[in-house]
């Protein structure tokens, strides 16, 4: 569980490739003392497990699922990545609740310069544009973002970004035309399974199916 507050931006020191994937040598500063083997640590946003650190990082194993699903299959050495290490029990929860499960990927279109902050475009999937509202939360690299706009016969989807946000991550990396790991919020996702009968959430659910949650339904909770 992740609150999608970067705490450090760092680099691509290695990338090897394994028989399940790939094994990326990320390199940390700050983060490091802190770090053990089998803690998760959220890069770009994509939670991964620590397998192995030394003096200079830590290592962790990318499976083929995560490679195809997310840009880090995409990575290359040298690749700036955001960095944010699982929430304790008690912390803040400055951002929103990040799982770090990627959902899919997003496309730069624009950049616009807005005075000191920034306004980012991107397309989205049409399969995760419906979780996208207004003023609602979402995850771009590991960063909880507020949604600003939408144009949804487009496909297009905007956020406003600070100054000191844009400085201290990636972003100030970035170009039109980049991927950018993308995770919806959750309970946009429970919401949606509270409209099909029994919770299922399985892709075979027909679209047609009613929802449990009716006039009816509804007086019967109090509302």
């Amino acid at each position: 569980m992740f609150t999608g507050l970067v705490k450090e931006v760092s680099k691509i020191l290695e990338i090897r490739n394994t028989s399940s994937g790939k094994q990326l040598y990320v390199q940390s500063s700050s983060l490091l003392n802190e770090i053990e083997i089998d803690d998760s640590v959220a890069i770009n946003g994509a939670c991964q497990t620590v397998v192995r650190k030394n003096e200079n990082g830590f290592f962790v194993d990318a499976v083929k699922a995560t490679l195809e699903k997310s840009s880090l299959g995409s990575l290359r050495m040298g690749d700036i990545v955001n960095l944010e290490l699982a929430m304790r029990v008690g912390d803040r929860l400055g951002g929103h609740i990040v799982q770090g499960h990627v959902n899919g990927m997003g496309e730069i279109r624009q950049i616009k310069n807005n005075g000191e902050s920034y306004i980012l475009s991107f397309s989205l999937p049409e399969e995760l544009l419906k979780y996208v509202v207004l003023e609602g939360s979402i995850t771009l690299d590991g960063v909880s973002l507020t949604v600003s706009d939408i144009d949804k016969d487009s496909n297009m989807t905007q956020v406003s970004i600070i100054p000191h946000t844009w400085k201290n991550t990636r972003f100030n990396f970035i170009n039109i035309g980049d991927k950018l790991n993308v995770e919806v919020d959750i309970l946009a996702k429970y919401v949606e399974s509270l409209f099909h009968k029994g919770g299922k959430t399985s892709q075979n659910v027909e679209k047609t199916k009613k929802s449990v949650i009716t006039e009816q339904w509804l007086k019967s909770k109090g509302y």
